[in-house]
């Protein structure tokens, strides 16, 4: 769970690596393209780059990317979808570098979108940012939750209870889990050398999500539309780095 200085520089380097593909991604994203077309293109950056894909093949995924449209919410599944003006897409995506994992999410709206996806997006990306800004030695992971939820409950959103953030290092998903919603103070606390990810799962309705078992897509139950963004962060002595930003 505790990573050496040196080990978390090698996951920065991982970080930038993933960074610069997600960077891509988004100039990518416009109307006519497909999610499979999003997809090939990650996997090329990303082997590029000398790293290795980290989703494909993890438990079973057979992708290098999440894509997951509109009120997908996660996990969805590359295709011969075709993204259309006006669509937002969450683009989720890992590698490895030397052994060690990088994990991140933005999501972005195709071509122009809707006031009231703007605001989606914005809240999201900005919860985010309230529950990064909680990471640091001896606060806890309720903490984060707690800053996640109030700033997406505040604005009118619900904050999917069913998936959280967790910790990261030479696997994908490690200990702790980190919920988005929670009570300040309670929870595992935060220890120097800890690598977390906090990915906010917000929507635009209510929380609940219906998962498809066969496919891994998660969407809202109501329909409406959802948002997910996510850094990887490292705990270091005097707050937090994120390593993927």
């Amino acid at each position: 769970m505790i990573k050496s200085e040196q080990e978390i520089s090698i996951m920065a380097e991982a970080g930038k690596k993933l960074k610069f593909v997600l960077t891509e991604l988004r100039k990518a994203v416009k109307p006519g393209i497909t999610t499979l077309d999003l997809n090939t293109l990650a996997e090329r950056l990303i082997i590029e780059q000398g790293a290795k894909v980290s989703f494909k093949g993890y438990q079973g995924y057979p992708f290098t990317l999440c894509t997951s449209v509109n009120e997908e919410v996660v996990h969805t599944f590359p295709s011969d979808r075709i993204l259309e003006e006006g669509d937002i897409i969450s683009l989720d995506l890992g590698l490895i570098w030397q052994g060690w994992q990088s994990d991140s999410a933005i999501t972005v709206g195709v071509g122009k979108i809707a006031e009231e996806a703007e605001r989606l997006l914005r809240i999201t990306e900005e919860s985010l940012w309230k529950g990064i800004a909680q990471v640091k030695p001896g606060n806890t992971v309720g903490d984060i939750g707690a800053a996640v939820q109030e700033h997406a409950e505040k604005a009118g959103y619900g904050v999917v209870r069913a998936l959280t953030g967790h910790g990261i290092g030479t696997k994908l998903h490690e200990p702790p889990a980190i919920p988005n919603f929670g009570k300040k103070h309670k929870g595992m606390s935060l220890q120097e050398g800890m690598v977390i990810a906090v990915e906010p799962m917000i929507t635009m309705g209510h929380y609940n999500v219906d998962i498809d078992p066969k496919h891994w897509t998660v969407k809202t139950k109501d329909g409406s539309l959802a948002a997910h963004f996510e850094h990887t962060i490292a705990i270091i002595k005097n707050g937090h780095k994120v390593l993927t930003a």
